[in-house]
């Protein structure tokens, strides 16, 4: 199994992801608490053709992306009311954990892979690093949903340079652009 640059291997879990009522409070709770930082901060994200349940999506989040170690940590805000994969869990459990992301070299086998097991694909969309993502709902298998993250695009670079941020990061500039990252 060979790794990112940022240490994680790769077809394994290298992101956690919580869903926040206020990303700029979560931002400075999660740097502040737990050293995670800095933040790579998008404020609108629907993604590039996004389907949720099916059906055409509207919804709209702020995410943000930081390091904890070789762990990334993403913070979801949902900006709307639209139906989706953060309103559902949100509505279910309440704010907090969402899903593990595991990026993947074979996306479209793994998503036949777990549906041939149960899980099916609740959001799916193309993402500003290239490639798609698609959420796998595991219906309490497992304690959050599974994000299967297309590899390719600019997705190590950018992970990586966040990743290298957060290793010299003195705790200025806490939040950046998520641009910034991007190669």
């Amino acid at each position: 199994m060979s790794s990112f640059g940022f240490g994680q291997p790769i077809d394994g879990v290298m992101q956690m992801a919580f869903i926040v009522a206020d990303i700029d409070e979560a931002m400075r709770r999660f740097g502040e608490r737990l050293g995670v930082g800095p933040w790579f901060l998008l404020d609108h994200f629907s993604g590039a053709d996004p389907v949720y349940r099916g059906e055409p999506s509207r919804a709209d989040v702020a995410l943000a992306m930081g390091f904890a170690g070789h762990m990334q940590i993403e913070l979801i805000q949902p900006n709307d009311d639209h139906p989706s994969v953060y309103r559902e869990v949100q509505q279910q459990r309440g704010w907090g954990f969402h899903h593990f992301g595991v990026a993947t070299s074979t996306f479209a086998a793994d998503i036949e892979h777990h549906a041939a097991h149960g899980w099916d694909v609740a959001f799916r969309a193309g993402v500003p690093t290239g490639g798609e993502v698609a959420y796998l709902d595991t219906h309490g298998e497992l304690p959050g949903m599974l994000e299967l993250i297309e590899l390719g695009g600019g997705l190590d670079a950018a992970f990586t340079r966040m990743y290298a941020a957060s290793l010299a990061w003195d705790g200025s500039d806490p939040v950046r652009p998520f641009k910034s990252a991007s190669p």
